[in-house]
């Protein structure tokens, strides 16, 4: 390639990979995996290195990130926020240690390993131990006040937990969503008729930008830190001492990281960590490998984007290719019609997809998904299968394009596009498939947590006219159950027993299970704290509900809106005469035998789910916790229980197996 064909290729590439940045750092709106923007980057940095005269200030190999986002005010970073150079190779992380063991002579070193976690990079300042300014990365140098969003995560302390604090501490950390989180968002973004998130670090970017910090505080962010731009008065010996000291700060660190004394036991760490990526609540997308000793760091230095003591191995994301059969459409709770491709069954990522959701008719036009394509899919957070593209060259000429009904493929009813909305909606509320799909949240984990009400069993249920409503899920008897297809005396039994004990559940499971559009489970809590009754929640005015921490406008005028429906109204009133909970339980109760205890779950229990063991340990007092500490009271190891049963064992923390924590639980 000559120099005029050089200058061609970079500006191209200077302009693609610009526009990408946009998307990703600016919009929050990404369009390519990150290995494609990676390889891209790589053709950049190549051609620049073999013509060094055409290197210019403004490319992007000579920045750190992309533009701060707009509608906040500026701040200045004390120190430059770099991002890290990414490889997918081992054989490069081989070449990683060389060259730093050539830079550094004969010095000794090792390294630590600390999961990547694929969120959105933030900064804290703390001055005298209170919380002053936090902020995004923006361009490495400057970054967007965004304070009063991130002081809506509760996990971020507003004071540090010290009695000595420095004067000047400067973090950074990467703000995220849990997997589980983040599928709960998008069902109700779905339910509301919005555009869900693509992935949860497309989801917290999103919420991050936003201006109404009461609308933040609505979306389950969190933070971890694991590093110090700035703290005054204070040196750290290493990178292990830094994460020792954010911890003791009451800052929350990354949960795991791993000791290595060379590049042999850092490769062999990585495939622990890929085995384990699943284990955490967050997305984890590779493994950010650091020298462990500090002062080193000033001595390797940095390239103009990436510190020459840090990089990045990425994981590759599991996609297979399948074929979709058809395209269906599911009437939602609230009446959103949602397409779903229906797929020949593949394995991805730990499980077998047969469907996948395509949201709404403009993602099938963006994507151009036609009913008999090859697609490739993966798991978007590890969690949720998607179709990521389509192999226009392997089509024959069959593909049938799809097209939204223009009537509720249930009931026949009218579909409307409200004002705002992408999605479409089936406006009869009669519509069986938005009872069965309201009965189902209803009965669901989480909620009621009515065992046996099954997907099969709640479509004969209204099928045959015996319910219309959850509440009339109490009126039911042994005898109308028994006589429904595969329903044998025992299980109509059981399941009449399973419907009469969740009577007995709180207020707080009764209210999410109403299903109100945008309360989830972490909502109901909060109304719990704040109503005393369920007859007090609907009498409460839009004023009262937008007082209340984390209840901002959206969910209040939800709320109220709810409950000024007649037929909700007559529903409360028939769960009241039920017997179900429609008061908070008294605050004053006897505590529990697992009172002040702290619970950490690892691994597959035999007798109870996990949602199942955490209910039963908070249900006697006790509390969760997500990772391992010289906190943590008991850690409960099931089948294949993962690295924190290690991390238990070296801080001596009680390990509970099966028969042991059956027997604390019913003594």
């Amino acid at each position: 390639m000559n120099k005029r064909e050089a200058k061609r290729a970079i500006e191209k590439l200077r302009a693609e990979l610009n526009r990408h940045n946009y998307l990703y750092y600016v919009a929050a709106e990404p369009q390519i995996p990150d290995r494609e923007y990676d390889g891209l980057y790589q053709k950049l940095e190549n051609l620049e290195q073999e013509h060094p005269d055409l290197v210019e200030p403004n490319s992007p190999t000579q920045r750190v990130g992309g533009e701060p986002l707009t509608g906040f005010n500026s701040v200045t970073h004390s120190m430059p926020m770099m991002s890290l150079s990414n490889t997918y190779s081992k054989d490069e992380l081989v070449e990683f240690d060389r060259r730093i063991r050539k830079l550094l002579s004969d010095i000794s070193f090792t390294y630590v390993v600390e999961p990547k976690i694929d969120g959105v990079a933030v900064c804290l300042r703390y001055e005298h131990g209170v919380l002053v300014v936090g902020s995004t990365r923006g361009d490495g140098r400057i970054g967007d006040d965004i304070t009063a969003n991130l002081r809506t995560i509760r996990s971020i302390p507003l004071r540090l937990q010290s009695d000595g604090p420095p004067a000047v501490l400067e973090v950074r950390g990467e703000a995220f969503m849990t997997k589980e989180s983040f599928v709960e968002l998008n069902l109700s973004r779905q339910e509301a008729g919005q555009e869900p998130f693509a992935n949860p670090r497309n989801a917290t970017a999103g919420s991050l930008k936003l201006l109404d910090p009461r609308l933040v505080a609505q979306r389950p962010l969190d933070v971890v830190f694991y590093g110090i731009l700035e703290c005054e008065g204070s040196v750290f010996a290493s990178q292990s001492e830094v994460l020792a000291s954010l911890r003791n700060m009451g800052l929350r660190v990354i949960p795991e990281f791993w000791n290595c004394g060379d590049i042999e036991s850092v490769l062999a760490t990585l495939d622990e960590l890929e085995a384990i990526r699943r284990d955490f609540p967050f997305e984890t997308d590779g493994g950010v490998i650091k020298v462990d000793e500090r002062v080193l760091h000033s001595e390797l230095g940095a390239t103009a984007k990436s510190p020459r003591w840090s990089v990045a191995y990425k994981f590759e994301a599991e996609r297979v290719e399948t074929t979709v059969l058809d395209i269906t459409v599911q009437v939602g709770r609230t009446g959103v019609l949602t397409p779903v491709a229906e797929l020949d069954p593949v394995p991805v990522a730990g499980s077998v997809v047969k469907r996948a959701t395509l949201h709404n008719s403009n993602e099938i036009e963006r994507k151009d998904i036609r009913i008999g394509d090859h697609a490739l899919i993966e798991k978007a957070g590890d969690v949720i299968p998607a179709v990521v593209e389509v192999l226009k060259d392997r089509r024959t000429g069959k593909e049938k394009k799809f097209e939204m009904p223009d009537k509720c493929p249930i009931c026949a009813g009218p579909i409307t596009q409200r004002e705002g909305e992408v999605a479409l909606r089936c406006e009869n509320l009669q519509c069986p498939a938005q009872i069965k799909r309201w009965i189902r949240h209803f009965a669901a984990r989480g909620a009621m947590d009515i065992e046996g009400l099954g997907d099969a069993l709640v479509d004969q249920l209204v099928d045959k006219d015996l319910i219309k409503n959850p509440a009339d899920l109490y009126d039911l008897h042994k005898d109308q159950i028994a006589e429904l297809d595969r329903l044998a005396d025992k299980s109509a039994e059981n399941l009449i027993g399973s419907i009469a004990s969740s009577r007995d559940r709180d207020l707080w499971r009764v209210v999410f299970a109403l299903g109100i559009q945008h309360v989830g489970a972490t909502s109901a809590r909060t109304l719990e704290e704040h109503f005393d009754s369920m007859d007090s929640l609907k009498k409460a005015n839009i004023e009262t509900l937008e007082s209340i921490p984390d209840i901002g406008p959206v969910v209040a005028k939800s709320i109220r809106e709810f409950f000024a429906q007649e037929r909700i109204e007559k529903l409360v009133d028939h769960l009241n005469e039920a017997g179900l909970a429609m008061k908070k339980v008294n605050a004053d109760s006897p505590r529990g035998p697992l009172t002040d205890k702290l619970f950490v779950l690892t691994g597959t229990l035999g007798t109870l789910t996990r949602d199942q063991a955490s209910e039963e340990i908070r249900r006697l007092g006790g509390r969760m916790s997500s990772s391992v500490s010289k906190r943590t009271s008991y850690v409960v190891a099931g089948e294949n229980a993962g690295s924190k049963l290690s991390k238990a064992e070296k801080l001596g923390v009680a390990i509970l197996r099966e028969e042991e924590f059956l027997k604390l639980l019913r003594p």
